[in-house]
């Protein structure tokens, strides 16, 4: 149905115009909308080695997957998560209008056409817990909505206060945030991917070539800043070392992101494929019936599973993320099965601060 479409930035506009003193102009919608893709100004190939860390976001990247990037500093975890959002799917008409939505809301809309690139927030570790979830007395979106339909990156993890992380388990278990004061109840979208970065220990030098001063005692606290189950919802743990030198001053070309992209691109779309009777669009959105009706599991595959499962403990969470991870590496393979080899390297990405 054809409606006349007016685009205001103040209620003064609105009252003018509806006052016949300032007519504003209709909006003309644009025949390329569907065209329009965003532009980066970095990209992939300006990252020199670390092979390992853009794997695991290739991987983060073709399911949705949370990632914990772990690191002495200046190994390059703020390099690499800034450049997640180019290779990541672009987003379709109904991702912009939700993301053009809630920036309008929050009053940071402020240009002619629907956003296009995916959100990217990175607050800073002093932010309180209404700054990340929303509230306030005219309750506002927090950064988890802000970040809907693209990344959330908190770099210095532990350095978070503990009551502000913990507030995030809901939204990234169920995808929203229910806001509730005393004269409304909003619930606002929050369906992000959390990339998160952390020193290993205090002085940042622990278990790198470098000498370590801190003490065992003061690296468990620094560890135990984060609680377990708020690492039980991070699929991908990776550590990220300082570059070689020869890795540095390398003239070999690295892999750009339209490359990956590609790869990425081509995960998704069997994932769509796969996932289409559930409504879901990549395999971290996935419950434990689409797991178990979507997830063929080679034997080979499964008794590996049962064997760390029960040496390990695993929790039924963390069984059903080794499973997500596992079938986005296979769906990278092209693969319809997930294999032994699936399973194992989904396993190299699991919980690496409880082996410090």
């Amino acid at each position: 149905r054809k409606m006349t479409v007016y685009a205001v930035r103040t209620l003064r506009d609105v009252i003018q115009h509806l006052n016949d003193i300032e007519r504003l102009e209709a909006a003309v919608p644009s025949d390329d909308q569907q065209e329009i893709r965003p532009e980066y100004t970095i990209d992939f190939s300006e990252v020199q080695g670390q092979f390992l860390a853009k794997r695991a976001l290739e991987i983060a990247a073709a399911g949705g997957h949370n990632v914990l990037m772990i690191g002495p500093p200046g190994a390059g975890k703020t390099m690499l998560a800034k450049r997640l959002p180019t290779i990541l799917p672009p987003m379709n008409t109904e991702e912009s209008l939700e993301v053009t939505k809630i920036y309008s809301v929050a009053g940071l809309f402020h240009q002619n056409r629907m956003i296009t690139e995916r959100p990217f927030r990175s607050p800073h570790h002093t932010i309180s817990v209404n700054g990340l979830i929303g509230g306030g007395t005219i309750p506002r979106p927090g950064e988890v909505t802000l970040a809907h339909n693209g990344v959330l990156f908190l770099d210095e993890l532990p350095e978070f206060p503990r009551s502000v992380l913990e507030v995030m388990r809901q939204p990234l278990e169920d995808g929203v945030v229910h806001i509730a004061r005393v004269h409304a109840s909003l619930t606002y979208p929050a369906q992000y991917m959390l990339i998160a970065a952390m020193n290993p220990c205090p002085c940042g030098n622990y278990g790198s070539d470098q000498l370590c001063t801190c003490t065992p005692g003061e690296i468990r606290r620094y560890v135990r800043k984060i609680s377990g189950p708020l690492l039980d919802r991070i699929d991908l743990h990776v550590r990220v070392e300082r570059p070689l030198y020869r890795e540095l001053v390398s003239d070999e070309a690295q892999e750009g992101s339209g490359v990956i992209r590609e790869r990425v691109l081509a995960a998704r779309k069997r994932q769509v494929e796969r996932l289409r009777p559930f409504g879901m669009f990549c395999n971290a959105h996935m419950g434990h019936r689409a797991i178990r009706e979507t997830c063929c599991v080679t034997e080979q595959a499964r008794r590996l599973l049962q064997e760390v499962f029960d040496k390990f403990k695993l929790s039924a969470r963390s069984y059903d993320r080794i499973i997500k991870v596992s079938r986005t590496i296979a769906d990278l393979g092209e693969s319809d099965e997930i294999g032994q080899e699936h399973v194992a390297e989904a396993l190299s990405y699991r919980n690496k601060l409880q082996r410090m």
